[in-house]
């Protein structure tokens, strides 16, 4: 019996993950649950999987949260911005689904404590990559990525079985609800049309991420921290430069690695979170489950095109905060984060999102990213320099 902890358990990430447990109850038990701020789903929750001890961020509704639970539950409760990572080392592996920065104490908690970290946050990787491969280094500490492209390159590499062999690795992009758009038709999409995803279904931050192409950008740091030249004696060594981003409409492609052979290495599954979470859950086994089995006389055809680098300047945003290195990664995603906020709200058009972005940049200050209080500080700045730009009070980080 593997034991599962599920840092954002009411997000799309977390609702999948007790799905996926739900598939083999046998093999795997919830023990710990850890949200935000949504009540309603976290009771049920725990209706559901009787945890031995849940954590809730917003503490204003701890009262309500022990006033809706039937009595007889025993679950212990934790409360407060720090409960998150509380939760970090109670389980044999944990799924960091938090969103944004927020999630970067579940990230360093259980890696700290010599548990498998299954990623879904990458945030946390990209704004503190140094800090956390510092942590990584931990004993018992394993690191499976979550996301469905880093997942494919997890499972390349590992059938590929030569790291001094890879010569790049591509990630696969949708192209998101806006692909083939004009700047003219771009100016002008609505909130609702940023959100529909062609392809996937998604919490509603990284949904816009995909529509602005900032995922692929951000997928593209969190593989160089994960494989890359950065990852030192657990990567490949290849330089960000051999991350390339390629777009393939269907989804089903999800990333390849090539060879210095010329040979290259994909995994393909029809779109479904599942599968990567019982990866991540199962390692090194396979989940016995065929979440994202793919009917192959009903594929038809496979495309694949380069991205619209002007069309979606994002990208590139991004593929420059990266070479810079240090807190530039995480002034990147902090100023993400504040204005998917503000479009998402409505105070600013989807086209001011790579602007705000870019303006935030300018001002970077060349901090180093050695030390836990320098990414704190970082991005801390990045959020009051962006909510400058957009106006109000963007929240200081994101959870659900």
């Amino acid at each position: 019996m593997t034991t599962v902890a599920i840092a954002g358990s009411t997000g799309s990430v977390g609702t999948q993950t007790l799905q996926v447990v739900a598939a083999q109850p046998d093999r795997y038990r919830v023990v710990a649950l850890a949200a935000g701020s949504r009540v309603d789903e976290l009771v049920d929750q725990i209706i559901a999987v009787r945890p031995e001890v849940v954590a809730l961020a917003d503490e204003s509704r701890l009262d309500e949260l022990r006033q809706r639970l039937p009595v007889g539950v025993k679950t212990e409760i934790l409360a407060g911005s720090s409960a998150l990572s509380d939760i970090a080392g109670v389980a044999d592996v944990t799924i960091n689904a938090v969103v944004g920065f927020a999630g970067l104490p579940v990230t360093l908690g259980c890696l700290a404590a010599g548990k498998r970290l299954a990623l879904a946050n990458k945030e946390s990787l990209i704004a503190a990559g140094p800090v956390v491969q510092s942590v990584r280094n931990t004993p018992g500490a394993e690191l499976v990525p979550v996301d469905s492209e880093h997942a494919a390159i997890h499972q390349c590499l590992r059938a590929g079985r030569g790291a001094t062999d890879v010569d790049r690795l591509q990630i696969t992009a949708s192209g998101g609800p806006f692909r083939g758009r004009t700047a003219a038709e771009l100016a002008s999409v609505t909130i609702d049309e940023a959100l529909a995803h062609p392809t996937w279904s998604m919490g509603p931050k990284i949904t816009i991420d995909s529509s602005t192409l900032m995922n692929k950008g951000l997928e593209v740091i969190e593989a160089n921290e994960l494989f890359g030249a950065r990852a030192g004696t657990a990567g490949v060594g290849i330089d960000l430069e051999r991350i390339e981003v390629v777009v393939h409409p269907q989804s089903i492609v999800h990333s390849m690695v090539t060879f210095t052979d010329g040979s290259t290495i994909a995994q393909l599954s029809r779109p479904d979170m599942r599968l990567p979470i019982a990866y991540a859950l199962a390692y090194p086994d396979r989940f016995p489950t065929p979440f994202g089995a793919i009917d192959w006389s009903s594929v038809g055809r496979l495309d694949f095109e380069p991205p619209d680098r002007q069309g979606f300047p994002c990208l590139d945003l991004a593929y420059e905060a990266g070479r810079v290195g240090g807190t530039a990664p995480a002034w990147l995603s902090a100023a993400n984060e504040v204005a998917v906020e503000a479009f998402l709200d409505g105070r600013i058009s989807w086209a001011d999102i790579p602007a705000i972005i870019a303006a935030t940049m300018d001002t970077h200050d060349g901090q180093h990213a050695d030390h836990i209080d320098a990414v704190l500080d970082s991005d801390a700045k990045a959020r009051r320099y962006a909510g400058s730009i957009v106006g109000g009070n963007p929240s200081p980080s994101g959870v659900v």
